[in-house]
C-alpha cells in the first residue's frame, strides 16, 4: 500500500509512524507545502471561488448556506476526478523537486491581479 501525507505533526507522531509501520504501508515524499497534492487547492477551491465571485451576502449563514448548495449539485464523479488526479500531480511534483506545479499560472495571475488594481478593472 502507498500512503500520501503531509509531514505535519500528527501524521509524523510515533504513535503514527508506528502504526504506519505495522500495516506496511509505504510512505510516499511529500514537499514541504504544496497546494499541487491537497486536492481542496487544486480541485475543489477554483470552482469554489468562481462560484462564489461577485456575490454578496448578508451573514456566514448565507455563505455556508450557498457553498452546500454548491456542494450538492456537484456531478456525482466530482470528488472522484479530483482524487484520480492525484497521482499524476504527485509525480510532477516530485520531479519539479517540490516546486509548485503551476507555478507559471500563479505568476500569471498575481501580475493580472496586481494590473487589475493598479488600474481598477
Amino acid at each position: 500500500m502507498l500512503f500520501l501525507q503531509d509531514n505535519t505533526h500528527p501524521h509524523v507522531a510515533a504513535c503514527t509512524m508506528d502504526t504506519i509501520q505495522k500495516l506496511k504501508w509505504n510512505i510516499l515524499p511529500h514537499p514541504p507545502y504544496s497546494p499541487d497534492l491537497a486536492a481542496s487547492d487544486y480541485h475543489l477551491f477554483g470552482p469554489l471561488k468562481e462560484h462564489l465571485g461577485g456575490k454578496s451576502f448578508r451573514n456566514n449563514e448565507e455563505v455556508i448556506q450557498d457553498v452546500q448548495e454548491l456542494l450538492h449539485w456537484q456531478p456525482k464523479d466530482f470528488f472522484l476526478s479530483g482524487i484520480c488526479k492525484l497521482p499524476d500531480r504527485w509525480r510532477k511534483c516530485i520531479a519539479n523537486q517540490g516546486d509548485y506545479v503551476g507555478k507559471q499560472q500563479l505568476q500569471f495571475r498575481r501580475i493580472n491581479q496586481c494590473f487589475c488594481s493598479i488600474y481598477k478593472l
